[in-house]
């Protein structure tokens, strides 16, 4: 068995009274498992927008504070006035980082787990950001044959999140989707999920290469916001397909607005008779993601039968059944390498995550710009 070293390295971030943000690589030290748990040296955890919330979120990082030591490096970043209320209720909390990766089990509290020894595995328990994590045996889900930590670091937010949103559009009633930043990680599996099950997708880009990625998976309806007329090609792909129902990443500005519009607008155009308050169908943006972090407009001429709403993947599984969700989670293991296989920009250390022109790249939010933690290199 691998010799397990008595202390380990683990991400923390603090939102201290003073205004600014800490991020600091602490020494503690390696827990050992109890019954019912193992063990897991992480390999491979995946920078997720969740992720960042936590440990950039809006702290001013270009203007940050270096310190600590080579292997304990330290950042301590100004938090802007305007966003210092979005950290008050964990002021002076130091949090560990991290929402899910992969690695291989080290030690087990049972003997009767002894089996799972230097297995892969993936789960999505918090506390990532770590060289060694404790992990409940129910959470550790192993990886097929073949599969290694890194095939399975990103096999929970992302690929469950796309398999919940065709899940939502089957639960209330609709027939299609729209999907904003869409040439994703999470797009890309979402396009590849609609197109095996029959699902119509609208795709809403804002770069040509980026059509062309989806273009390349099958996608059929591709719409470029950039266009000069996106908005009447918005509108005929929402006609052909019948979407009621989009999930924004962008969240902020009018992309929300525009997409229940064109809804709206297609809806009108088959109606028998004229009603001043629009078409009865309801129409639906969930917002899942904050890319652009400004109030979320919706205009008028949306008519009266719309929501927007805000959309997280834990809330969603905790209204659905146990054997749903091991449904979800069955497919996502079966086609690790296909429909849920990621893409990363780079492998980087712990010490790396620290580095304020290293942040730039990972905190880009653009397609092609996901980095994937090797918290044991």
């Amino acid at each position: 068995m691998t010799d397990i070293p008595s202390t380990m390295r683990r991400m923390m971030s603090e939102a201290t009274s003073q205004g600014t943000l800490e991020l600091r690589l602490e020494e503690v030290a390696t827990p050992t498992p109890k019954p019912g748990q193992f063990l897991v040296r992480v390999e491979a955890t995946p920078i997720n927008p969740s992720d960042l919330g936590l440990f950039i979120g809006l702290a001013d990082y270009a203007n940050g504070t270096t310190g600590g030591t080579a292997e304990l490096p330290t950042l301590s970043m100004p938090v802007p006035d305007y966003a210092r209320g979005m950290y008050a209720t964990r002021l002076d909390q130091p949090l560990t980082v991290g929402n899910e990766g992969a690695g291989i089990v080290v030690a087990v509290g049972s003997p009767d787990h002894e089996g799972m020894l230097g297995k892969a595995v993936a789960f999505a328990t918090g506390d990532l950001y770590s060289e060694y994590c404790i992990v409940p045996v129910p959470a550790a889900i192993p990886l097929p044959e073949g599969a290694t930590p890194r095939d399975g670091a990103s096999s929970f937010v992302n690929p469950m999140t796309a398999l919940s949103m065709t899940e939502v559009m089957r639960r209330e009633g609709h027939k299609a989707l729209v999907h904003t930043a869409a040439a994703s990680n999470l797009g890309q599996m979402l396009n590849k999920i609609c197109i095996a099950d029959g699902i119509p997708l609208v795709n809403i880009v804002r770069k040509a290469e980026q059509a062309e990625i989806l273009k390349e998976i099958g996608a059929a309806h591709v719409v470029n916001s950039q266009d000069e007329d996106f908005f009447p090609q918005l509108v005929a792909a929402i006609e052909e397909t019948g979407a009621t129902l989009a999930f924004d990443a962008v969240g902020g500005g009018s992309l929300a607005g525009t997409i229940i519009t064109a809804m709206e607008a297609g809806l009108v155009r088959k109606m028998d008779e004229y009603s001043r308050y629009g078409s009865p169908v309801k129409k639906q943006v969930y917002v899942y993601g904050r890319l652009d972090m400004s109030p979320t407009t919706v205009p008028a001429s949306v008519g009266m039968a719309w929501g927007v709403g805000g959309f997280l993947l834990p809330n969603f599984l905790a209204t659905i059944s146990e054997e749903d969700r091991m449904k979800m989670g069955g497919r996502v293991i079966a086609e690790l390498k296909t429909t849920f296989a990621s893409h990363y920009t780079d492998e980087i250390s712990l010490t790396d995550v620290l580095k304020p022109e290293m942040i730039a790249k990972y905190d880009a939010k653009a397609t092609g710009t996901k980095f994937l933690v090797n918290p044991t290199a």
